[in-house]
């Protein structure tokens, strides 16, 4: 008996451990994305002002308005301080100018908007009962429209890196497609060594690689362009697809191939209907690979690109450059971030099918 629960009290420790170690990276692995999302929707009031920071960004913000000998004052609600606190000019008057820049103060640092009327509708109760108070929704996405406004070439930059993401796939999966078959169905001398030759372009710095790349891509016309930028992402992307594509057509019986050419099919028709429909789980994690690989890669754009950066150089540039905005950064990380976590949740039956062997 005391064996038995002996046995049994290990058991459970091991598994607490495991439940422990599994939250921990979890807690590792969601904490930071989770405040990259929130300071994404805050204002800059919020961001610079309040300290400590507030763990979720609010919605809404208090105002409140009163009046002295110098003129009008307005005051923001601090959540840390749990008081109103100064904000916007010193004083300001009711005439059009005035408040036209409060207006644009209250919408750029605090990301709410108030028209002039109902400005002047606060105004005449503050010159009745002394003081009014106010609450403004906030444009919660505002960080991320203002990061495209004052961010040089975000919306080209955007669309040319989703042109290079797909020209990548397009060519590191083609290439690398036909030889994992190659290597997959044919025998020829020196195959093994040729099959671990193609991994050595990843054994070097992207840096390393994309200094030369800028020569040659010259000499071809392709500086500076989404092509031969798709060029350069796909000599790293090709070796892996060559690896994982072989081992996903050597997974594929060569018999389906041979029963469906004794019935009348060619070569070429019985790999396109038999054995390419099979193995579509394999490339689609390779697409994947090469989509993620390419929209996230800075190194090499930084040098190859100059006048046409991709999205991923304005975010690195914006941020090298940035003077503490940190909302806009982090609205600008979110955005890069978005189309690959789309990509993969468009394919994710077919990994969710390579992985676990289960159809979706």
């Amino acid at each position: 008996m005391d064996r038995v629960l002996k046995r049994n009290l290990n058991r459970s420790a091991r598994y607490t451990a495991l439940y422990i170690i599994v939250i921990g990276i979890a807690f590792i692995i969601i904490f930071p994305i989770f405040f990259l999302v929130s300071f994404s929707f805050m204002s800059d009031y919020e961001t610079f002002s309040e300290w400590p920071k507030p763990i979720v960004p609010s919605f809404r913000a208090d105002f409140m308005i009163d009046k002295d000998a110098e003129g009008y004052h307005l005051y923001i609600y601090n959540k840390s301080e749990k008081e109103f606190v100064n904000f916007g000019p010193l004083s300001f008057t009711n005439n059009e100018n005035d408040l036209a820049s409060l207006q644009k103060f209250i919408r750029k640092y605090s990301n709410c908007a108030i028209s002039t009327d109902k400005l002047r509708e606060y105004l005449k109760g503050v010159d009745n009962q002394g003081e009014a108070t106010f609450q403004l929704k906030k444009k919660i996405l505002d960080n991320y429209v203002l990061f495209f406004d004052i961010t040089r070439d975000a919306p080209a930059a955007f669309i040319r890196s989703i042109l290079v993401a797909c020209l990548t796939i397009v060519i590191s999966l083609t290439i690398g497609g036909m030889a994992g078959y190659a290597f997959a169905r044919y025998m020829f001398k020196g195959k093994n060594l040729l099959k671990l030759s193609v991994l050595f372009v990843r054994m070097f710095p992207a840096v390393s690689l994309a200094v030369p790349m800028v020569i040659i891509l010259a000499n071809m016309g392709l500086a500076d362009q989404p092509l031969g930028l798709s060029l350069v992402y796909s000599v790293g992307q090709i070796s892996l697809n060559i690896w994982v594509t072989a081992s996903v057509f050597m997974s594929i019986p060569v018999s389906y191939e041979e029963a469906s050419e004794i019935f009348g099919t060619s070569k070429i028709g019985a790999f396109w209907h038999i054995t390419l429909p099979l193995a579509l789980p394999g490339l689609a994690a390779c697409a994947m690979y090469s989509f993620i690989g390419s929209w996230n890669e800075v190194i090499s754009a930084v040098v190859l690109t100059q006048f046409n950066p991709t999205f991923p150089v304005v975010v690195y540039k914006s941020l090298v450059g940035s003077q503490g905005q940190i909302n806009l950064i982090t609205a600008g990380s979110l955005v890069q971030a978005l189309p690959a976590i789309i990509f993969t949740l468009i394919i994710r039956k077919y990994i969710l099918q390579m992985w676990g062997g289960v159809r979706v």
